[in-house]
């Protein structure tokens, strides 16, 4: 006779989500906040991943306060450790302007004021895309992959469901 199988529990990817008010200092405190939690994961500040992370969120909450700004309406950020990577999301509420898509984007001339920050992303993502939103909006989705992924799950807290009573 086999023994049961083990009870299965469901796979909880890691996941940070805030909203931030829709100024500069918003987009800054995004990504302090961003690189803490990933620090709390296992993805350590200064390591490669960080600082595409850092660059990345710093450039898309950028865009979502200068670009996708509505008056009275928040961003919001989005980190994930879905299987082999980071995935980074910003969300915000303006539709009527939606960044060039990947493969799409051109570098900045030398005197344009702007035109920079998607080039960057461009550069750092490993995948990215935009996807529009509703109620109005789009968000950005960018993913960089974690070569030592299973590693870095392994160290974070088990979540375990929690116990039925009756």
């Amino acid at each position: 006779m086999t023994a049961p199988p083990a009870p299965r529990h469901p796979v909880a990817v890691p996941a940070f989500t805030q909203r931030f008010g829709s100024t500069p200092l918003g987009a800054r405190l995004a990504r302090h906040l961003a690189l803490n939690q990933l620090h709390a994961w296992g993805i350590r500040y200064g390591s490669e991943a960080s600082d595409k992370a850092a660059v990345v969120v710093a450039e898309l909450a950028a865009n979502a306060v200068t670009h996708g700004r509505v008056p009275g309406r928040d961003f919001e950020l989005r980190l994930s450790l879905p299987t082999g990577s980071l995935r980074i999301e910003v969300t915000d509420t303006r539709a009527e302007r939606l960044p060039p898509r990947p493969g799409t984007v051109r570098p900045a001339r030398p005197l344009d004021e702007d035109g920079r920050g998607l080039v960057l992303v461009d550069a750092l993502a490993d995948r990215w895309e935009v996807r529009d939103r509703n109620p109005p909006g789009k968000t950005v989705l960018v993913e960089i992959d974690l070569p030592g992924w299973l590693s870095l799950v392994r160290r974070l807290p088990e979540r375990r469901p929690p116990k039925r009573r009756g």
